[in-house]
């Protein structure tokens, strides 16, 4: 068979230059991809950061199939269904502090919501000069243009500058990326100071945004112990929102079900998506405060009813899938595992930065970041001439493994619910990838 069924595709993130033709996955059968011609790939990025369980489980396909011969889809517009209903009491249950669910489609459009959200509650309160929102430099939130405002990679968005909206930035806490002059404890200290002194003296804060546990499409910067509790405290002093991002970070990626209690900093407004549905259908959700909810009640003529809302808002096929993804990490108790699998990773890391290249390796739970560089003393980072990308995905092709990198850094995002074995075997496939990537340099 011809490799030409996606030739009318324009794939996100790629130079189409350089790719004339692309692996057509027909297949997944747990950890692995197969394309057209039977050749197997371990999914080593978790298909974008979003599988759980691995492809075709079969409790969770059967729950897909069971829904849709009941219910496709229905309106949440002035109506409402079973599943929704089931799996937002679900979540309500899981994350402490939260009162109501708000669903939408995707990642971005779940931040899009946290944003308009927390303007319209201080709109609701009468305080509408809170209008400015605060985050992290270099956090991502999305690719819509409010989650672009809020999480801005220079990398990625410079080109969009004209259509967002300003934000103020704070310094992120990144080990490797150390201004000359200071410790680490100083740096979180600076960056800390910087977001307190910001928010003491602009009343007009709305809310600060951030993800929760680790920003990972900006560098995959892991917090230290208590930068993200402290942030907490300083939007409390200051009477502003704490809006936190566990899109990629929660359910598990990071060894925590739930990452803002790991992280002891309940926020106002969260939101979730990617693993939600154990990666198998489009599916977000905002979770807010009693608080927050209670601001939008009133008379209708009051309009403070949330003016938001998608076509497949709390599509129930979606919310079935869920329900069952959430359902087989207390059954088969992944959190557990996924802490094992974490040592096991831990337990390379010293080999894998040894290698020629690699500058530093940043990790927590079952995320792994691996950054490039062309000199191991200054930090510099590989010339975009070297076209490291294309290098890392042919090398790793050939090793059995789909991956990619973001700029420099190899991820290493795995399936929560994989093996050792199988692990073992990605991480052997990563190192030997860099090795050969190193040789062509």
């Amino acid at each position: 068979m011809k490799n030409t069924m996606a030739s009318f595709v324009w794939h996100p993130y790629t130079q189409m230059k350089d790719w004339p033709k692309f692996d057509v996955i027909s297949k997944g059968r747990g950890m692995w991809l197969y394309d057209i011609h039977g050749n197997a790939m371990m999914d080593g990025v978790a298909s974008m950061w979003c599988n759980v369980w691995g492809h075709s489980n079969k409790e969770l396909t059967d729950s897909m199939i069971k829904q849709a011969r009941r219910l496709q889809h229905s309106s949440l517009f002035n109506l409402t269904n079973d599943r929704a209903e089931e799996l937002a009491e679900k979540l309500v249950k899981l994350a402490p502090g939260m009162h109501r669910v708000f669903y939408s489609d995707d990642g971005s459009t779940a931040m899009e919501i946290s944003a308009k959200m927390a303007l319209q509650y201080w709109y609701n309160k009468g305080e509408k000069k809170k209008t400015k929102f605060v985050s992290l430099e270099n956090g991502y939130h999305g690719d819509t243009a409010g989650a672009m405002s809020l999480g801005y990679v220079p990398l990625f968005f410079s080109k969009f500058k004209p259509m967002l909206f300003p934000v103020l930035r704070t310094p992120s806490p990144n080990r490797y990326r150390i201004p000359n002059g200071y410790s680490f404890d100083d740096y979180q200290e600076f960056c800390l100071d910087k977001i307190e002194q910001i928010l003491a003296k602009n009343d007009n804060i709305a809310a600060f945004v951030m993800e929760s546990g680790a920003q990972i499409a900006g560098g995959v910067v892991i917090y230290p112990k208590g930068f993200q509790k402290k942030i907490s405290k300083i939007c409390k002093k200051y009477n502003v929102l704490l809006i936190l991002d566990e899109i990629a970070t929660g359910f598990g990626r990071l060894g925590s079900m739930i990452e803002y209690k790991d992280q002891e900093s309940i926020p106002d407004i969260v939101s979730f998506g990617k693993m939600l549905s154990g990666g198998y259908l489009p599916l977000a959700a905002t979770l807010a405060t009693k608080k927050i909810y209670d601001s939008f009640l009133g008379e209708y003529k009051d309009m403070k009813h949330f003016f938001h809302g998608h076509t497949f808002t709390g599509n129930p096929l979606a919310c079935a899938i869920a329900l069952a993804n959430i359902s087989l990490y207390k059954k088969y108790n992944l959190i557990s595992k996924i802490k094992k699998r974490a040592i096991q990773i831990q337990s390379r890391i010293k080999e894998i930065s040894n290698l020629d290249l690699v500058g530093d390796v940043r990790h927590k739970g079952l995320l792994m970041g691996i950054e490039l560089v062309s000199n191991k003393k200054t930090k510099d980072p590989v010339s975009p001439q070297k076209r490291l990308p294309q290098k890392i995905f042919t090398e790793s092709k050939k090793n059995g493994i789909y991956q990619r990198t973001l700029g420099n850094i190899v991820m290493v995002i795995p399936p929560l619910a994989i093996s050792e074995k199988e692990l073992d075997f990605l991480l052997d496939g990563t190192i030997k990838t860099i090795k050969n990537v190193s040789a062509q340099i």
